[in-house]
């Protein structure tokens, strides 16, 4: 049998973190532990107030199939996920938590690494970068010199913060990545982009809304700066549509549910020749530890949760000036 544990846990934030979503001081997640024999495997679901799940609805839908859970036979994480993504239709985060618990379970019991059950090799690893929520511009660039990162991912939402931007480059010659979280209109973008090029802007993620397609077709033609999906690529089927109109897609394991969903979202990317990101939900070293997994794969990657947030010393990731290390 199966032994399934799980808590919740409320992490602060180092600093406050505003989005175009809005303002976070702290991350609420479910924590779930599987364990067989004498190995555990972990699993994270963040809470995400602009998404429908919450810590209470994973919990109790959780405690309403536990013994069904604790019943499963242990076989291959990919058998695994469909039971898990049939007994809970309608609860991808919850999906998430535990497929990732299973397979960092099933990885520990092979005496190896996920990426190397994947047949992956550690080389052409991708730095990560530091995000640098909205706020106004000293607090902003105070927060780049007080966070030297040869990458740094803005948070912008207005006209008012592609001023920002332009003081942001005055102060640091790192890699600019933006994201707008959806909140540019399709003639605010275009606007935009000869300003953008000018600040050597990698980067832009989920410029319009994701319902915004005829306006992303414009902006593709326009952009010489690739343009990654984020809002607008969120379950497997997502991948494919978004080929027609942005340059690649920022696959978030929370919302995809999970791993098992994930390597088969990084597979048709590639097949459509788009570009692959992963992104974090502000998760902890948990959550953080399976998108480590994947970076063998990633062009790009927005792992920097638990350097936002306020947690202890790591035990299984090391960060060092962008490049990610896994520790066990």
């Amino acid at each position: 049998m199966l032994k399934i544990q799980f808590k919740t846990i409320t992490t602060p934030f180092k600093y406050s973190f505003q989005t175009a979503h809005g303002v976070k001081n702290e991350q609420s997640a479910l924590l779930i532990a599987i364990t067989y024999n004498q190995y555990t495997g972990f699993g994270e679901a963040p809470a995400i107030h602009y998404y429908t799940e919450t810590i209470e609805n994973m919990k109790e839908t959780l405690l309403s199939k536990i013994e069904a859970l604790a019943h499963y036979s242990l076989n291959e994480p990919e058998r695994f996920w469909h039971f898990c993504h049939h007994l809970f239709p309608n609860n991808p985060f919850l999906v998430c938590a535990l497929d990732m618990a299973y397979w960092d379970l099933y990885a520990k019991m092979k005496k190896k690494y996920m990426y190397e059950l994947w047949n992956l090799k550690w080389e052409d690893i991708p730095l990560t970068d530091y995000t640098i929520g909205i706020d106004t511009a000293d607090v902003m660039i105070k927060k780049i010199k007080e966070n030297p990162y040869p990458i740094y991912k803005i948070k912008v939402a207005n006209e008012e913060h592609i001023e920002i931007l332009k003081q942001i480059r005055k102060v640091t010659q790192a890699t600019l990545r933006i994201d707008a979280n959806a909140a540019w209109t399709t003639e605010q973008a275009i606007s935009f982009l000869p300003i953008l090029k000018e600040l050597q802007i990698e980067l832009i993620e989920q410029p319009l809304a994701k319902e915004k397609w005829e306006g992303m077709i414009a902006l593709k033609k326009a952009s010489s700066i690739p343009i990654i999906a984020d809002e607008s690529c969120v379950r497997e089927e997502d991948v494919k549509k978004c080929a027609a109109y942005f340059d690649g897609v920022n696959i978030k394991l929370t919302k995809c549910r999970g791993i098992t969903a994930a390597l088969r979202m990084v597979q048709e990317a590639k097949f459509c020749d788009l570009k692959v990101m992963m992104g974090c939900m502000n998760e902890t070293e948990i959550g953080t530890y399976a998108i480590a997994q994947f970076l063998p794969l990633l062009d790009y990657v927005d792992m920097d949760g638990p350097l936002l947030l306020d947690i202890p010393v790591l035990k299984r990731l090391r960060y060092e000036n962008g490049l990610v290390s896994i520790l066990s």
